[in-house]
């Protein structure tokens, strides 16, 4: 699957802020977002989120990671994995 939009730290941060029905400015780009609350359960809703946007990521490659800043790498990382490939 094609990415629908670029995936950047704002994305990302803006995404983690709905799962936990929280303000953007709230989430700072190395928080631990499991002790901010992210449980196995918005974990995969966000894995998901990720995965329509053309990053093929796992649970393990977020939780193993879990900041935004992290997260930002990872997805595109993965974002540019899947176009090499396609290309």
């Amino acid at each position: 699957m094609a990415p629908t939009s670029p995936i950047t730290k704002d994305t990302v941060r803006a995404q983690v802020a709905e799962v936990l029905d929280q303000p953007e400015a709230n989430i700072g780009d190395h928080d631990d977002l499991l002790d901010r609350g992210i449980d196995s359960i918005r974990l995969m809703s966000l894995v998901e989120w990720c995965r329509q946007r053309g990053a093929e990521v796992s649970f393990v490659d977020l939780a193993e990671v879990p900041t935004v800043a992290a997260w930002t790498e990872v997805l595109s990382q993965a974002t540019q994995d899947v176009r090499g490939i396609r290309a």
